[in-house]
């Protein structure tokens, strides 16, 4: 089924009148063999996983790829490993090791990462130095120790905060 479907949709394809379609499709494709629908049933060559079987070959047919091309209607036994790698090479750009292989873009991206979290670490220690002034007396050790003996000894929120946790009898927590 699925081969009749693919089989009717590269016909429906190649059945357009030539002045239907836009040039750009056309010159695309140039004297190269539109074999299949691809990813998206236009003449383009894309190199994937997802769409292993591109909508036109790689390379133009020459006349020695012509050649190989009928040789390979035959046995294939009788072709050598040279031919069977300039008829794969003439259909398809690179293998499946190769565009799958690791590129190493995340060296870049691990390298402008870094980059970045440096420019923000020295805008933050040169706005710490340059900007920001010294911290108010009101965070030191000492005047902490002092507001929070006011707010008990002023019974702030003595229902369910701070100074119901306070003992006023034995002058510690609870």
């Amino acid at each position: 089924m699925a081969n009749y479907v693919m089989r009717r949709a590269l016909l429906d394809a190649v059945r357009v009148p030539v002045g239907a379609r836009a040039s750009s499709e056309l010159s695309k494709v140039g004297n190269r063999e539109w074999v299949g629908f691809g990813f998206n049933g236009q003449p383009n060559y894309v190199d994937s996983a997802a769409f292993p079987l591109p909508a036109v070959r790689f390379r133009p047919d020459t006349p020695d790829i012509k050649v190989l091309r009928e040789k390979e209607k035959g046995d294939w036994r009788k072709l050598t490993l040279e031919e069977k790698k300039a008829l794969y090479r003439a259909s398809f750009c690179q293998t499946f090791a190769e565009f799958q292989a690791p590129t190493g873009e995340w060296k870049a991206v691990v390298g402008w990462g870094l980059a970045l979290a440096s420019v923000s670490v020295w805008i933050y220690l040169g706005m710490k130095i340059f900007v920001y002034g010294a911290l108010p007396e009101s965070l030191s050790d000492e005047n902490q120790k002092a507001q929070l003996r006011r707010m008990l000894d002023l019974k702030v929120n003595p229902v369910d905060g701070l100074a119901s946790k306070w003992d006023y009898e034995n002058n510690r927590w609870k």
